[in-house]
């Protein structure tokens, strides 16, 4: 056998395995020997391996840690929506050999991702469309408000869009196609190549054979059949037709590290902002659910944290007034007011922290439009910063027309793109013909014309 190191160090007693590093999960323990507990050691046997399974020996106690594996978004495609009457594709797996700026990946994918374009090229609507699998996995609207949905110069009469996902070694994809908003026209699930179910609303044509795939095989898609058939009877019913990966999720009691399970929660956590729309800082009236968030002093310290990396050394405090209101303070030998003393440019970084930085603390993936609109470009820098030093695995897509950001000390090339007005999305390192490296001047060559063509 041969002797390596240990993934994590391991805390005493057997069936009390923690721990230390986040992608990875003692899955079991059990003796090999008589003895009843083992110190922490760093080195271990290597026993044998499986497929995502590493087994050691630890003193006399043999453990099996399992990889944990992150649900990442790995391809979106989008067609016949809004201004893009083409296919766009974002590839996150697309990643290039660069040794710098590696805080950028996150288990081989990209996870920040920075899209320019000139105005109206449709970086918003990017944005709204990757959003879509929120509402049609989950009852709600969605975030084309009552604009146009289909592009108006195609003959097309419906918008398509897929989702591929994976984790671990397993790949899912999810796509449809929309008449509107609301209204679909089919959707299809695969899982590792097989075909999980497939429905035609249109044509009134559906499979459900490999539902056993997904540990799904007790569904009773006969009721859910029934319902489409219900609704449809009825002649003066408006209401869209059920999504059957909607109607599977809510009606089937899934395990719970089901893949159905996980796409669900992952869906439900990706968010959308756009810091653009709106003054750069809001009346102290809008800042009280903020404030009872702060409450949690985890969250407090978070914030905190946030200021000082902007370059705004401070120690806060939150005190709870006679009133039951919550005031946040500046922490001197007295007390100081934040609200009242705090300069514009610092609410506004409060005002940035508190639209964008709750939601990130859960998101799976965050689009994250105009984040800059009212910074400084070095405070957009140390926002970017920011949020791959403290959500180092959360997917993140920005939007910005600050070029002073388009460096390879922030950034890389295979993380930065162009959005252009004719619906193609293009990678720096693809967009020229030289051989990008760590000491050229992005932002030099984007000024002087070098990526115009992809503009």
């Amino acid at each position: 056998m041969t002797r390596e190191k240990c993934p994590i160090p391991l805390s005493e007693g057997l069936g009390a395995f923690f721990v230390k590093k986040r992608d990875i999960l003692v899955v079991q323990a059990h003796k090999i020997a008589p003895k009843s507990c083992c110190r922490n050691f760093f080195t271990a046997t290597h026993c044998k391996k499986d497929k995502n399974r590493v087994y050691y020996n630890v003193g006399y106690v043999q453990v099996s840690f399992e990889r944990k594996g992150n649900f990442m978004l790995k391809k979106f495609a989008l067609k016949n929506y809004k201004n893009f009457r083409d296919e766009i594709k974002i590839d996150f797996e697309n990643v290039a050999g660069y040794q710098f700026s590696t805080d950028c990946i996150a288990d081989g994918v990209i996870a920040k991702m920075l899209i320019y374009g000139r105005n109206a090229t449709g970086k918003t609507n990017l944005g709204r469309a990757i959003m879509d699998i929120g509402p049609t996995m989950f009852s709600g609207s969605g975030l084309t408000e009552n604009g146009v949905f289909l592009n108006a110069d195609s003959q097309e009469d419906a918008a398509k869009f897929s989702y591929t996902f994976c984790f671990n070694d397993d790949e899912m994809i999810y796509q449809y196609t929309r008449f509107s908003d609301i209204e679909l026209r089919d959707e299809e699930l695969i899982v590792n190549g097989v075909l999980i179910f497939r429905c035609d609303f249109l044509n009134n044509e559906y499979h459900f054979e490999n539902l056993k795939d997904v540990d799904a095989d007790t569904a009773k898609f006969e009721r859910y059949l029934q319902a489409l058939d219900n609704s449809g009877e009825m002649a003066d019913n408006n209401e869209p037709k059920l999504p059957f990966l909607r109607w599977l999720i809510s009606n089937v009691a899934l395990k719970n590290d089901s893949i159905l399970i996980r796409l669900a929660n992952y869906v439900r956590r990706m968010v959308m902002i756009n810091v653009g729309n709106g003054a750069p800082y809001r009346v102290r009236s809008m800042y009280r659910t903020f404030y009872e968030s702060l409450e949690n002093p985890e969250r407090l310290k978070d914030l905190e944290d946030f200021l000082n990396a902007m370059g705004i050394e401070c120690e806060l405090v939150l005190r709870k007034l006679p009133d039951g209101e919550s005031q946040l303070y500046f922490k001197h030998e007295k007390l100081v007011p934040f609200y009242e003393n705090a300069s514009s440019g610092t609410l506004a970084l409060v005002d940035l922290y508190r639209r964008v930085i709750p939601k990130v603390w859960d998101a799976s993936l965050i689009y994250l439009d105009e984040f800059d609109a009212f910074y400084h470009y070095e405070m957009a820098e140390c926002v970017i910063k920011f949020f791959k030093k403290k959500y180092p695995r959360c997917q993140m897509i920005m939007t910005s027309h600050n070029t002073n950001l388009m460096t390879n000390r922030l950034m890389r090339p295979d993380c930065m793109f162009i959005l252009s007005r004719g619906g193609t999305l293009t990678a720096l390192c693809n967009a020229t013909t030289r051989e990008l490296r760590e000491g050229h001047n992005l932002e030099k060559m984007y000024i002087s014309g070098e990526f115009e063509k992809y503009e």
